[in-house]
């Protein structure tokens, strides 16, 4: 497993390499308060990591949403094995005409 990890990560970035040489040109990026000149392959990669932060912040959200559903969930959970446990303690009566 670790060595199919290295070897996706050493494609990956070999391929990166070959994206950023190939795309080495700059574009300008107007930033309403300064223009900035940065080559293709950097200004992609900052893009693709404003995009990775996003989805993060959006993941860690609904992360702690279904933290505080399980927690409740086992709450709930807890509640009705206590009580299943009181009710198979009380001793069955006979006489119940």
């Amino acid at each position: 497993m670790r060595l199919l990890r290295f070897l996706v990560l050493a494609a990956a970035f070999v391929v990166a390499l070959g994206f950023a040489s190939i795309n080495a040109g700059p574009v300008s990026i107007d930033l309403y308060v300064a223009r900035v000149e940065v080559p293709l392959a950097l200004a992609l990669a900052l893009a693709f990591a404003a995009g990775a932060a996003v989805a993060l912040v959006a993941a860690v959200g609904q992360w702690l949403r279904l933290r505080r559903e399980n927690a409740r969930l086992r709450r709930s959970a807890r509640l009705a094995e206590q009580e299943v446990a009181n009710l198979r303690a009380i001793p069955i009566r006979e006489d119940q005409r």
